[in-house]
């Protein structure tokens, strides 16, 4: 995934302009999938619409599952460590 498509999503689908480091969001994005062997833009949704990944349990009753949990937090640390760097 990268920056320029996270941007666009943002823009087109979510009809909204960035405020955050589109590439940063990318990267992070990009090492979570590797490292749980999933689809980059599931969770692209699971951050951005908070859409829920039955193959890995994210969600249960419509609340956050402890794994659901996880993942986010880790999204966003990533997010920020890669944001320091750029």
């Amino acid at each position: 995934m990268t920056g320029k498509q996270v941007e666009k999503y943002i823009m087109r689908d979510l009809g909204f302009i960035p405020r955050h480091d589109c590439y940063a969001l990318a990267h992070a994005i990009t090492d979570m999938a590797e490292e749980l062997d999933h689809d980059e833009c599931e969770l692209l949704y699971l951050l951005l619409e908070n859409r829920p990944i039955d193959a890995i349990h994210t969600h249960s009753y419509g609340f956050h599952t402890a794994n659901g949990r996880h993942i986010i937090e880790t999204l966003k640390q990533r997010y920020y460590e890669y944001e320091s760097t750029s």
